[in-house]
This record gives structure tokens, C-alpha cells and sequence, in this order.
């Protein structure tokens, strides 16, 4: 293997090079070809998965972190500083504190949805990973309906909310699985309408597909560039999945003033820690889609010619908006009710319709006057 590749794109080498190996050693084995092709896919998937299961909860242990220091700063406060150099052995001591908390269940709670709630919720939340590029060639899958994929698995978070709140058998967490209910629903509808924006510019639901369709003028030809249709879908994209998430000012689920802690009031220990462990790997997810489809993703100047940078990239955009979020909590106080259906039904909805159709407009324009120019010789 060439030195250079390996340096400048070093995890997708790294994957060739054991995905060879492994090849080789079951060749000289003499293991059947079509016995070579199932084992070796077997293994690398299971190597996939394996580093999934470990990167999703690092990065969800230092995303808290991140939160409770800019949090913090706004706030004129220092926030976590004791545990390790600067706090940075903190999310581990949470760990700890989850993993060892006693496991409490009320009498009178629905032992099934109880148990299986944080669970469903984790679940969608790790399988989306599969599908997300991180850089030049690092998606698990290449699924040619991953947009559709990732909505689809954003939409099971409705499931295992209210399945706390019903399982609960506590009013408080009723009342906030009843309302998580309804707002996910509601907000899913302008989030999928500015997610099909990028999609009828590349004209394509395959993640990998808008990401490349946004590599023009060196790698800077990202779809919120496309005034105004652009700027409109990623705003719009922004507060549909923040409150989709269940992020402030949008976290009427679990409103602390009102509903003690909302659907996940019951819960304690590790269980708890799960609802904790989706609620911002979540907020990680969103902010990679938004990311990808409206910053290019790992899209990026000189990364044709050293791919690494890619990684640099995505993780850039994504934590950039992932910053934004933070700066939602420590700035915007909580809606009301009321405010929040009306603001997803009768700003977003609408503006999102109209965005649409004017895109759909300009694409058929763009398209007549290219064939026009066909026709003319042009």
C-alpha cells in the first residue's frame, strides 16, 4: 500500500488493508470463494459496528461536556473543572455514576414499555450512524435511500417517548409523552419539507449523492448558498429538528417547571442514562445531517487531493451546528405550548410549502432555458 494514501486517508486505508488481509489469509486457508465473500463481510461488518458502538457514546459523553462548558461560559459560570485537567475526565465519572445508581421502579408501572422505552429509544439513534459519511468514503452503507432512512429512524423517537410516558403510570410523564407525541408529529412535517430541498437540487435521497452534487466552485458549492431557497430550508431545518429532539426552547416533553421531568420522570441509573445517551447523540445526528445536506458534509477546499481533510471538515460544520443548539439553551427561554403548535403549523408549515414550490419553479425554469439551449445549437 502506497505510504501517501495511507497518510492522507488513513481510516478508509486501514479498512482496505484489513479487508485484504483477512482475504488472503482465507485464500491460503483454501476456503471457498463464496465462503470468502460471506465470512469476510461478516467480520468487517462486525468491525463496523464494534467502533460505532464505541465512537456513539464517547461523543455523546464529551457533546455533555461541551454543553454544560458553553452553557456555562454564557452564563458567567466556569462549569465542570474538578474532575481530571480542566474537567475533561468528567462524561467518565458520569459514566460511572450511571452505571452504579440504583435501578428504581414504581409499583403500578407497565413492566413491559416501562423496560423497553429507553431501549426503542437508543436503538434508531445508533442505526442512523450506518448511513452517515464522517469523510471520503467513511459511510458503513452506501444506502441510495439514506435521507429517507434517516427520517424514517428520526420518526421511531416518537415511539419510545411515549411509551415511557404510558408505561410510567404517572400523570407528569403521561402528559409528557402525550406532548412529545404531538410535537415530534408536528415538526417532522416542515423538517422533512426542508430536507426536500437539497434533495430536488441533487436530485437524489442518497446522503452520499447531495453530498458530492455540493463539491463545485473547490469544494464550496453547498446548498445554503442557494439563495434564497437555501438559507430559508436550513433555518427551517434547524428549528424543525431541534425540536424534534426535544432541544430549547422547544423541550416542552420534559419541562422541568411544569412536568417534574416529563416522560422520563420514572426512570433512574442506566436507564435514565440511556434517554440521556439518545437525546444527544440525537442532537449529534441532526447537526451531521444539516451538515451534510446543507454544508456539503465532509465537502471541502484541497480534499480531492488529501482526504483526511474531509473528516476535519464534517466534524467542523457538524459541531458548529451542534454549537448553535447550545446557544438555543443558554439564550431562548421555553415556549408555551400553545406557541410551539402554532409556530410549526402556521410559520413553518407554510413557508416550507411556498419554498418548495418555488424551487420546483426555478429547477423547471433552469431546465427549459438548458434544453432551449440545446435546440439553438448552444
Amino acid at each position: 500500500m502506497d505510504i501517501l494514501s495511507f497518510i492522507f486517508n488513513p481510516f478508509v486505508s486501514a479498512y482496505n488493508l484489513v479487508h485484504d488481509t483477512l482475504t488472503s489469509f482465507l485464500q491460503s486457508l483454501g476456503v471457498p470463494p463464496d465462503w470468502i465473500a460471506i465470512i469476510v463481510f461478516l467480520v468487517m461488518g462486525l468491525i463496523v459496528v464494534t467502533v460505532i458502538l464505541i465512537v456513539a457514546p464517547v461523543l455523546m459523553m464529551y457533546i455533555t461536556l461541551m454543553e454544560r462548558k458553553v452553557v456555562a461560559r454564557m452564563q458567567d459560570r466556569i462549569g465542570p473543572n474538578r474532575v481530571g485537567k480542566f474537567g475533561l475526565l468528567q462524561p467518565i465519572a458520569d459514566m460511572i455514576k450511571f452505571l452504579t445508581k440504583e435501578d428504581i421502579v414504581p409499583q403500578g408501572v407497565d413492566g413491559v414499555s416501562h423496560f423497553l422505552a429507553p431501549i426503542v429509544a437508543v436503538i434508531p439513534v445508533v442505526m442512523s450512524f450506518a448511513v452517515i459519511y464522517f469523510g471520503v468514503g467513511m459511510g458503513a452503507v452506501d444506502l441510495n435511500l439514506g435521507l429517507l432512512f434517516l427520517m424514517a429512524m428520526g420518526s421511531m423517537a416518537t415511539i419510545a417517548v411515549f411509551m415511557a410516558g404510558f408505561g410510567s403510570h404517572n400523570k407528569f410523564a403521561l402528559i409528557g409523552g402525550m406532548r412529545a407525541a404531538a410535537q415530534i408529529i408536528s415538526y417532522e412535517i416542515p423538517q422533512i419539507f426542508a430536507v426536500l430541498i437539497p434533495v430536488m437540487l441533487a436530485g437524489s435521497i442518497s446522503l452520499n449523492r447531495v453530498i458530492e452534487q455540493q463539491s463545485g466552485l473547490f469544494g464550496l458549492g453547498w446548498f445554503i448558498l442557494y439563495i434564497p431557497v437555501g438559507p430559508i430550508a436550513f433555518f427551517v431545518y434547524l428549528l424543525a429538528a431541534t425540536a424534534e429532539i426535544n432541544r430549547v426552547p422547544f423541550d416542552l416533553p420534559e419541562a422541568e417547571s411544569e412536568l417534574v421531568a416529563g416522560y422520563h420522570t420514572e426512570y433512574s441509573g442506566m436507564k435514565f442514562g440511556l434517554f440521556y445517551l439518545a437525546e444527544f447523540l440525537n442532537m449529534f445526528i441532526v447537526s451531521a445531517i444539516g451538515a451534510s445536506i446543507f454544508f456539503g458534509g465532509w465537502q471541502g477546499p484541497f480534499v480531492q487531493q488529501i482526504p483526511a481533510l474531509g473528516i476535519l471538515y464534517f466534524f467542523g460544520k457538524t459541531f458548529l451546528l451542534i454549537l448553535i443548539q447550545l446557544w438555543f439553551r443558554g439564550s431562548i427561554p421555553r415556549l408555551r405550548v400553545d406557541q410551539l403548535m402554532n409556530f410549526g403549523w402556521k410559520r413553518l408549515v407554510p413557508v416550507m410549502l411556498g419554498t418548495i414550490m418555488f424551487t420546483a419553479v426555478l429547477l423547471w425554469f433552469y431546465r427549459w432555458f438548458l434544453e432551449s439551449l440545446k435546440g439553438l445549437g448552444g
